[in-house]
């Protein structure tokens, strides 16, 4: 009989005397680091300017319009992240391009400090321009405690747990809820409140919460709630965690933009694609896309594909869904998608001093106040491996053939050894079987020798299972 699924659940709580450790918040390599001046200077801006230099750039568009977008309140989806690449043609024209919206956005533990006097950074200027200004508008503090609830990346959830404490000047109550879990410490009553566990079975009423919950939150959570959510699941399903949705949502603001000549750069996007049809569309970008399922974030449920080899791996999987995305794919010139707009492909970084190339994105926060949008971090990722011309470049050399041969041998004293213990009639059949082996490998070192060798285009996944087997 199968043991009982452990609880991951945690409870902890927030109290005023807590001080905020940036050790405990932070990446340690953040703490000692310093802002570059230009983010700073663009973070210090103010809506103002960033409106002025923007039409500055692009004098085709009116002041008021943009002003009247930044401006704009929104009532569900008040805090947001995107990932943008910086792209170009070879024509030479570049833009910026939103590869995916986050309705719960990491990275306050990757940005430094803005003023060295404020170790709290975006977890305060969030909480502040945010989430304190909607709980004091639209809660009542009798009608329960303040909360942060997650299911991952413990980091930044207990940063805002010990800054909300700090902002609100009360107690927090710091509680995990995880997908699945068989005892959960966070549940619905049926009027739509929102209680947390305590301990002992002692459940207490939360009136607001600050939400890091990201994986299906909708399993969870419900679309409305007497208890104040920042954000309210609405917001995944409007296009934060959706990605069909986000590509809808990306049409229609163009569209409803166009004449202010303003637009939102996204790869091309073909949407609600069934699985039988994908290998068409991937045949309409060149033979280079990206397969998206609808609902995931973080890299999760996203296929490349570069080769008809990734295209049947993906093909043979079982369908977890009715529809899929199809993207353009932003590499290499030589191996990015062909669009209508054109084949765009990463600026990358300057070459270091092995003349290597390497993708790098920029991640940016935002969150809604008084005064409209505006920037909350900005910082950039670097890929771990070099942007190379041709894709064979990053796949795994051939085997030479004198390593299978020598391979071969000692699998074949292998059987011998192991021979010795048996019986003479299951030695002679282990020999056979070794014989006919030995057989098999010359047939293969032959197709080795061919120009046209298997091995030449996949890596050399039958070396890899013999050596990991004998070795």
């Amino acid at each position: 009989m199968a043991e009982p699924k452990k609880s991951k659940n945690k409870y902890e709580r927030i109290e005023l005397d807590n001080d905020f450790d940036a050790n405990n918040h932070y990446y340690p390599r953040v703490i000692n680091a310093t802002i570059h001046p230009l983010v700073l200077h663009f973070l210090n801006l103010g809506n103002k300017r960033i409106i002025n230099r923007y039409c500055h750039l692009h004098p085709m568009v009116d002041p008021k319009h943009l002003a009247h977008i930044l401006e704009y309140q929104p009532r569900w989806f008040a805090w947001a992240g995107a990932d943008l690449f910086h792209v170009t043609t070879a024509e030479g024209t570049r833009r910026m391009v939103v590869i995916e919206t986050n309705s719960c956005p990491s990275g306050q533990k990757s940005m430094p400090l803005i003023a060295e006097s404020q170790e709290q950074n975006g977890y305060r200027l969030l909480l502040e321009k945010t989430a304190k200004v909607k709980i004091n508008a639209k809660t009542n503090k009798e009608d329960g405690a303040l909360a942060v609830i997650y299911d991952k990346n413990y980091m930044e959830a207990s940063g805002y747990a010990q800054t909300l404490c700090d902002v609100m000047e009360e107690p927090v109550h710091l509680v995990s809820f995880y997908l699945n879990d068989p005892k959960q410490i966070v549940r619905f009553t049926d009027d739509g409140w929102m209680e947390v566990n305590t301990g002992d079975d002692a459940w207490v009423r939360v009136r607001a919460a600050f939400r890091y919950v990201t994986q299906k939150p909708w399993n969870r959570l419900p679309i409305a709630s007497k208890t104040l959510i920042i954000n309210p699941v609405l917001s995944c399903l409007a296009g934060g965690r959706n990605k069909l949705m986000a590509a809808k949502a990306y049409e229609i603001f163009n569209a409803e933009v166009e004449e202010m000549n303003l637009q939102i750069h996204t790869p091309e996007t073909i949407r609600d694609v069934r699985k039988a049809e994908i290998p068409l569309w991937v045949e309409r970008f060149g033979g280079n896309a990206v397969v998206k399922v609808p609902y995931g974030n973080a890299g999760q449920g996203v296929y490349t594909i570069t080769n008809q080899g990734e295209l049947d791996e993906f093909m043979a999987e079982d369908a977890s869904y009715d529809q899929y995305i199809v993207q353009s794919l932003i590499g290499n010139y030589n191996w990015s998608s062909k669009t209508s707009a054109g084949q765009f492909y990463h600026v990358g970084t300057i070459a270091n001093k092995k003349n290597q190339i390497y993708v790098a994105d920029l991640r940016m926060m935002i969150s809604a106040g008084t005064g409209g949008w505006e920037p909350l971090i900005i910082y950039g990722r670097k890929s771990h491996k070099p942007l190379v011309r041709n894709l064979q470049e990053c796949r795994a050399p051939p085997p030479p053939a004198a390593s299978l041969l020598f391979l071969c041998i000692a699998c074949i004293v292998r059987f011998l050894f192991l021979s010795l213990s048996l019986s003479f009639f299951l030695s002679f059949l282990l020999l056979f079987f070794c014989f006919i082996a030995l057989v098999l490998v010359s047939r293969l070192l032959f197709v080795l020798s061919s120009p046209f060798s298997f091995f030449s285009v996949h890596p050399p996944s039958i070396y890899c299972l013999l050596q990991r087997s004998f070795f």
